[in-house]
């Protein structure tokens, strides 16, 4: 669509429905991820409090 078209309401409804369908599977790869690796999932949080830390102002 080059914006000058209009969407009609089934096309929204599906668009809206593989968005949906998108996000769960990638909750559920993030769950599966975070499952599998917890070694790695666990040094990411390390360094993402590390970052926090760096850019706290006080």
């Amino acid at each position: 669509m080059d914006g000058s078209e209009e969407w009609t309401a089934e096309e929204i409804r599906e668009r809206l429905r593989r968005r949906a369908a998108f996000l769960r599977d990638l909750a559920e790869a993030r769950e599966l991820r975070r499952r599998v690796a917890p070694r790695r999932s666990r040094r990411a949080e390390i360094h993402a409090t590390l970052r926090r830390r760096t850019f706290r102002t006080e």
